[in-house]
């Protein structure tokens, strides 16, 4: 397997410089080729490209990394092979944010992705006026704690936003947003906030996107 380069979350997860992003099979441009999908999968990972970047509201994504992650279970003594990473987001539908509701969306990703511990759980919310965002990351906190998530992250949240939760005690390890030469909105405060508190950012949209 090649060797690309890497980089370090703040909770010592080991992921790819370049993800491999997974909307591509969620069925939004048709159907699916799940057996074509894992064999790809492989053809990636020999090219050094071992993380995948998924989400539990990509159709089946969460289903196929299981599938593959099945397939090398075999060559590892673990439920997920050290050479593999798998990032997932947790975008809840606006409502109660209670512990139980949580907790049941994790199970349900883990169950998919045919693992112990979730690598990592980007989460994503639709509406800051509902502050219930905070309850969420609270509960998903403490599930790090637990070991049940081994980094927390966010997709598509604004600085003021990350300073907050930030505020609250709640350790953030990434925050994945759109980051090009053409949009550069990241630069502007996001990035010297992040660079302080040790929070990597994951840019999607990198080679340009209008």
């Amino acid at each position: 397997m090649s060797s690309l380069p890497k980089v370090t979350l703040s909770g010592g997860l080991e992921i790819c410089r370049v993800l491999n992003g997974m909307w591509q099979v969620s069925g939004a441009h048709g159907a699916v080729d799940k057996v074509r999908a894992v064999e790809a999968m492989q053809e990636y990972v020999d090219a050094g490209l071992t993380t995948f970047d998924m989400a539990d509201i990509y159709g089946p994504a969460e289903e196929i990394f299981g599938q593959f992650n099945s397939q090398l279970k075999s060559k590892s003594s673990g439920s997920l092979s050290p050479a593999l990473q798998g990032l997932t987001k947790y975008v809840p539908r606006p409502g109660l944010m209670e512990r139980k509701v949580v907790e049941k969306a994790l199970q349900r990703s883990m169950t998919r992705m045919q693992v112990d511990t979730l690598d990592c759980v980007q989460f994503h919310w639709w509406d800051y006026g509902d502050k219930r965002y905070l309850e969420a990351l609270g509960h998903l906190s403490d599930l790090q704690q637990e070991g049940v998530i081994r980094e927390l992250a966010l997709t598509n949240f604004d600085t003021q936003r990350l300073e907050e939760i930030t505020s609250k005690g709640i350790r953030i390890s990434s925050n994945q947003v759109q980051y090009s030469v053409i949009d550069q909105r990241p630069a502007a405060r996001m990035e010297q906030f992040c660079v302080a508190n040790n929070i990597k950012l994951l840019t999607y949209g990198t080679l340009g996107e209008i």
